[in-house]
């Protein structure tokens, strides 16, 4: 998998058809939404009860974190939240909350967050989209121990295996230097094995670094800027988190049940961790800040209002910030870790308006997501520029000294079946692909079915789906992209920043916790 290559082999294609063969035929045991329903990776996890009615619970927005002494600190520990209205669920918090607290910070600013773990299992922290240092990644066998954590017992093993694992017992400070473009980050859990239940329970939260190129625009802020992260859930009926882990303690066993291996879905939609929320607007512009933070669930997002108009989603930043220019849908494919910055515009709505944020990929309650209520009408002065961004970086495919190619698919694991890159399950110990710092690349990605393929470190260029031209959501700067069953895509990036070992991988995070991520060095 390491080795450069100009075009995909006849061995790599067919592997990839056999791939796809294997799981409409359910050699995997994986859900028959495979076959039937391709938008839909993954096997639906039904609630125990109805839930609530979609728009009565008011959506929350994300406390800020201020630092103490110069840095912020976070504590990972079990809480007790509302979520579904009248009962109490049980949850992996950082500082009790979920969402987590969000950090804001400034380009080129170093920001130090400490986080205390207090949870009955190792944990680490990743900055998704954040050029950071290796030692502060969150590498997956980089565990911070709780206090009662025998220290020869990594769950799986995984840690000791991996001679460059780095392990901490109760603390460890994660520095983040945010030599970055201004954009929207977020951090979660990054175990080895158990990242997708760690999530699911609630170790997820945002890390928005700010600059003066975005200050400078007048772009919708302050009440009229929304960070929203989407997510599904499942309950059991008395509000607790259903999941069907192979170990529901989360200590040595990895994995879900059979009919899950290819992602976990929930019924249940969440924003900011409320159900189907709903927001007072006013008749303005709105910047809609959206983090796709589902283990499995892909959305393709609309705005409708009640009579049946579509409202534009002006599209003016990506996972790595702000576009060129902006870029209008009139509906937009979310995949797992993605981002997108886009404006919706209320203004010349009536007060009373009912404006909804729907999932095109849904059926029933799970096509909507969140909804706007006009309440008043109000003066606006934002705008959006014909010209956002004149520092994203332009590489050009003369300057690549190599050309990679890999193939995300299903296939054999030595404990079973699982997910692989290449044709090889993760394994910490090994280097997958090595590059000097400096060095531009083109890579090229094969998928069976869906996978949103993050890299760690850098951001990246998309250059072309199945042989021709990228879509209009792939504009600017990403970090993570979205392959459809059966895709082919082309990315450019120059791996800067630091030295170290890193990762990339799919983003499903059933996928990832099943062998599907590899080992990226930079010397």
């Amino acid at each position: 998998m390491a080795e450069p290559r100009t075009r995909p082999s006849r061995r790599q294609v067919l592997a990839v058809g056999g791939a796809l063969g294997l799981l409409s035929g359910g050699g995997l045991g994986l859900s028959g939404a495979l076959a039937h329903r391709p938008a839909h990776t993954g096997g639906v996890l039904r609630s125990a009860g109805p839930g609530p009615e979609p728009y009565t619970v008011p959506l929350p927005v994300p406390p800020v974190l201020s630092p103490a002494a110069g840095r912020y600190e976070i504590t990972q520990r079990e809480a007790s939240a509302e979520i579904l209205p009248g009962t109490r669920t049980r949850l992996w918090t950082y500082n009790g909350t979920f969402p987590g607290p969000t950090i804001e910070s400034r380009r080129g600013r170093t920001v130090r967050v400490v986080h205390r773990n207090e949870l009955p299992v190792p944990t680490a922290v990743h900055l998704h989209g954040g050029r950071t240092p290796a030692d502060s990644d969150g590498y997956p066998t980089d565990l911070n121990l709780p206090a009662d954590w025998p220290r020869e017992h990594h769950g799986a093993g995984h840690a000791m295996a991996d001679p460059r694992a780095v392990t901490s017992r109760v603390t460890r400070e994660y520095v983040f230097p945010n030599d970055q473009r201004a954009t929207m980050l977020w951090y979660h859990d990054h175990r080895m094995d158990f990242t997708a239940p760690a999530i699911w329970r609630g170790l997820a939260g945002l890390h928005i670094v700010r600059d003066d190129v975005e200050d400078a625009l007048d772009l919708p802020g302050g009440e009229r800027e929304l960070p929203l992260l989407l997510c599904d859930r499942s309950f059991d009926a008395d509000g607790a988190l259903r999941y069907p882990a192979l170990d529901p303690a989360l200590r040595d066993r990895p994995g879900v049940r059979g009919p899950y291996a290819a992602g976990v879905l929930g019924d249940v939609i969440l924003v900011n961790g409320a159900p189907w929320p709903v927001h007072e607007a006013d008749a303005a512009r709105y910047r809609l800040r959206l983090l796709n933070g589902s283990n499995a669930r892909h959305y393709d997002l609309e705005v409708v209002t009640d009579d049946g108009r579509r409202l534009d989603l002006v599209q003016v930043g990506s996972d790595q910030g702000l576009l060129a220019g902006p870029v209008t849908h009139t509906r937009l494919p979310i995949a797992p870790a993605e981002r997108y910055d886009v404006v919706v515009d209320f203004g010349g709505l009536k007060p009373g308006t009912r404006v909804r944020l729907r999932n095109r990929l849904g059926s029933g309650r799970t096509r909507e997501v969140l909804a706007f209520r006009i309440a008043r009408q109000a003066k606006d002065a934002s705008r959006i520029p014909r010209r956002l961004a004149t520092d994203l970086p332009v590489w050009r495919r003369s300057q690549a000294t190599a050309v990679r190619e890999f193939a995300f698919r299903a296939g054999h694991m030595q404990h079973g079946r699982g997910w692989l890159i290449g044709g090889r399950a993760f394994d910490p110990g090994r280097t997958d692909v090595s590059t000097r710092l400096g060095a531009v690349e083109v890579w090229r990605f094969v998928a069976d079915v869906h996978h949103p393929i993050h890299l760690h470190l850098v951001g990246f260029r998309v250059l072309s789906r199945g042989g021709g031209p990228p879509l209009p959501q792939d504009a600017g700067l990403k970090d993570t992209v979205s392959l459809r069953p059966g895709e082919s895509a082309e990315i450019i990036t120059r791996f800067d920043g630091y030295r170290g070992r890193y990762l990339f991988h799919c983003h499903n995070a059933e996928h990832e916790d099943m062998g599907m991520m590899a080992n990226l060095e930079i010397t």
